[in-house]
């Protein structure tokens, strides 16, 4: 299912929310409204958590199917809380907190920014079970922002070049296609949030764009 919807009034879902095929990590605040929207959009549990005291989940916390990792500054009772919901968490060590917005991955491979270390790219490939590669997307090293997959497909940013392409498509196993989410906002992985059964994105969101979401993630089933 494809849905329109803000989160009080912010279109930048992305960043606020953190999805699997699984779970959703959200934050403690969410309106109720969004939660049985996410639960009906992407037919998955809810979890609401703060990372590192933030509600900015999407940002500070990515993960697929095996695991999520989250900013080295997440709190103990954090990652209990999560640990306790039955998810495989890791913390990762470098200085770049927000791992959300520098790795992009499904359950077929990881896609990572040049910057992330060498440590790092050990622990990604332990906690979500994924080979790694590292890599830009249309020449930024903010990888997650500006792109958002699945298991069934992946969209990019609009200057994402072809070399760039072929890279997200060996590595994530996915077809892959080029849009913008928001009316023409390139950053479509900071203003949406996706998995394997449906996709939300901003309220202001157009007709053309969500066609172009539809097909390159797979959703047929028309958008609400």
């Amino acid at each position: 299912m494809i849905r329109r919807i803000n989160l009080s009034g912010n279109p930048n879902l992305g960043v606020y929310i953190s999805v699997t095929d699984n779970v959703a990590l959200v934050p403690l605040n969410l309106p109720e409204v969004m939660e049985k929207n996410i639960k009906e959009a992407l037919e998955i549990d809810v979890l609401r958590t703060s990372i590192s005291g933030s509600s900015l989940a999407g940002a500070l916390a990515v993960g697929n199917s095996n695991g999520f990792l989250v900013s080295r500054h997440t709190m103990d009772r954090e990652m209990e809380a999560m640990q306790k919901a039955g998810i495989n968490v890791e913390k990762m060590p470098d200085r770049h907190t927000a791992v959300g917005n520098i790795i992009l991955v499904n359950d077929n491979g990881a896609l990572v920014s040049p910057d992330i270390s060498d440590k790092s790219v050990d622990i990604i490939n332990k906690v979500l079970e994924v080979d790694v590669y590292q890599t830009t997307i249309a020449k930024f090293n903010i990888i997650g922002s500006v792109g958002i997959v699945t298991n069934k497909g992946a969209l990019l940013h609009p200057q994402t070049t072809q070399s760039e392409l072929k890279i997200v498509e060996d590595v994530l196993k996915v077809p892959t296609d080029v849009g913008t989410v928001n009316r023409g906002i390139g950053l479509v992985g900071a203003c949406s949030a996706a998995n394997s059964n449906g996709v939300l994105v901003g309220e202001i969101t157009t007709g053309p764009e969500m066609a172009r979401i539809e097909e390159a993630l797979g959703f047929l089933e028309g958008y609400l």
